[in-house]
């Protein structure tokens, strides 16, 4: 399983979505109160990240 989502509570006591990639978290969300939040911004992710475009300001 090399990438997968992963929820957590962090120091807060909030729910938090990780994407993970060989064990390392690549982006989190923003903390949650409630598990449901943080799968619906999981799925909003998967929903619309495909047609994300990328915006360089560098």
């Amino acid at each position: 399983m090399a990438h997968h989502f992963k929820i957590k509570k962090n120091k807060a006591g909030e729910f938090v979505a990780y994407f993970m990639y060989n064990s390392e978290p690549i982006f989190w969300t923003e903390g949650y109160s409630s598990k449901a939040s943080a799968k619906n911004a999981i799925e909003s992710v998967k929903t619309n990240g495909p047609d994300a475009e990328t915006v360089d300001e560098s």
